[in-house]
């Protein structure tokens, strides 16, 4: 078992680093305080191939394997959560469903632009009655000849504002039992007719990220949007969402870094009783926990990258994955602010947005709860990963790489 990095992974890396340090960090702060979300990124972003980065270079992308996507989540919430968001929304749960249940034609048409960055894309799962219970969504889709017209509304979507093509779910037959049955999954374009979109403003946290709603009312899909089979739309929420809490988990390792870094800066250089705050038993205590939850998440990512890569179906350890990671990203900015003291408590230092950021991902994506009873299932046997119709394919650096990529 080797856990050395392939000078490519380092090589990803730096790059992503590089940007989130020169792109990123100067204007975060501002942009936090300004609840702005900065679209001028997005390009940015799209430019160094972060937006297609593990899609193959056939379809637009960057050539990429998974464990690369974890790598460049990673060094983005290292700066900012909201970043990473824009990675797990557009990559994680909507690109790789894309690139997982797509026909060729639906690749051609919206998957390639998506990871070349010309097109942005979103996630319309949760609404306003339905989060963690997925089957109890009200939106509907009604066939109409070569069409379904879609209605209802969604919300806490990330890239609402700017998105071009959304992942929408609707149920195509209210009256199936059980009722997730019932659920498929459509390609929306925001030109559609009926499609509008609005902004949810005053969050705790990722104050920079884009967040909003979607509403669609007699909006009329070409039947050849239905993104896999029609009751499908379950197992394909699901399986995208595999892909994003892995990007969640793999941002947290990062929020759990940059927590690290601010507290052994700000151990050194403060004082008190006439030594560095660093020598004290207590401050050592907080900082040994931090490294001790960085490690364990970045082992916990890095397995499930390796599944995703091999093509095993990775639901339970992306769980675990994302349950640690979050909770302990969390505990570890809590902590980071104890070891600034009042300075934590105030926007001058980067501490306290840590904190507010980190407590957003407890929630989004499969709550700590969720989690917890996803992983107690398994251990009880109510619970096992039963092969789907159609797995996210194993990476192959052959096939995947096959003309120059991006980097």
């Amino acid at each position: 078992m080797d856990f050395t990095l392939s000078p490519e992974h380092e090589m990803i890396r730096k790059t992503v680093r590089d940007f989130a340090e020169r792109e990123i960090r100067p204007v975060i702060k501002e942009l936090d305080r300004q609840h702005t979300f900065d679209r001028s990124l997005l390009p940015k972003m799209a430019a160094i191939g972060l937006l297609g980065i593990c899609i193959p270079v056939r379809y637009g992308g960057a050539g990429m394997d998974y464990l690369s996507l974890a790598l460049a989540c990673e060094e983005l919430e290292r700066v900012d959560t909201s970043a990473r968001v824009i990675m797990s929304v557009h990559v994680g749960l909507n690109s790789l469903a894309l690139f997982q249940w797509g026909t060729e034609a639906q690749k051609q048409r919206y998957l390639v632009p998506q990871a070349r960055g010309e097109q942005i894309a979103a996630f319309g799962l949760t609404e306003p009655g339905a989060g963690s219970d997925v089957a109890a969504l009200t939106a509907t889709a009604r066939r109409e000849g070569d069409h379904y017209v879609l209605n209802g509304e969604k919300m806490w979507i990330s890239l609402a504002g700017v998105a071009d093509n959304f992942l929408f779910f609707a149920k195509t037959d209210p009256r199936a039992q059980p009722p997730h049955r019932g659920i498929s999954a459509f390609i929306v374009e925001r030109r559609f007719p009926g499609v509008t979109t609005g902004s949810i403003h005053g969050k705790l946290g990722v104050r920079a990220g884009d967040t909003g709603w979607i509403h669609c009312q007699d909006v009329r899909v070409p039947a050849e949007n239905l993104l896999g089979r029609e009751g499908e739309g379950f197992k394909i929420a699901m399986s995208a969402l595999d892909n994003g809490r892995y990007t969640v988990a793999a941002g947290a390792v990062g929020l759990i870094r940059a927590c690290l870094e601010a507290s052994l800066y700000y151990a050194r250089q403060r004082q008190t009783f006439g030594v560095e705050i660093g020598r004290h038993q207590l401050i050592k205590r907080m900082i040994g926990l931090m490294v001790q939850r960085e490690q364990a998440a970045r082992l916990l990512v890095y397995r499930a990258g390796w599944m995703k890569n091999q093509g095993l179906r990775n639901t339970r350890e992306t769980s675990l994955a994302k349950w640690y990671a979050c909770d302990a990203a969390f505990e570890s900015a809590s902590d980071a602010l104890q070891i600034h003291g009042a300075y934590g408590y105030s926007d001058e230092y980067d501490v306290e947005r840590y904190l507010r950021n980190a407590r957003g991902a407890i929630i989004y994506e499969g709550t700590r709860e969720v989690h917890l009873l996803m992983q107690a299932d398994y251990a009880l046997g109510y619970r096992s990963d039963a092969p789907l119709r159609c797995e996210l394919p194993a990476y192959d650096a052959d096939i995947w790489q096959a003309e120059a990529n991006n980097w």
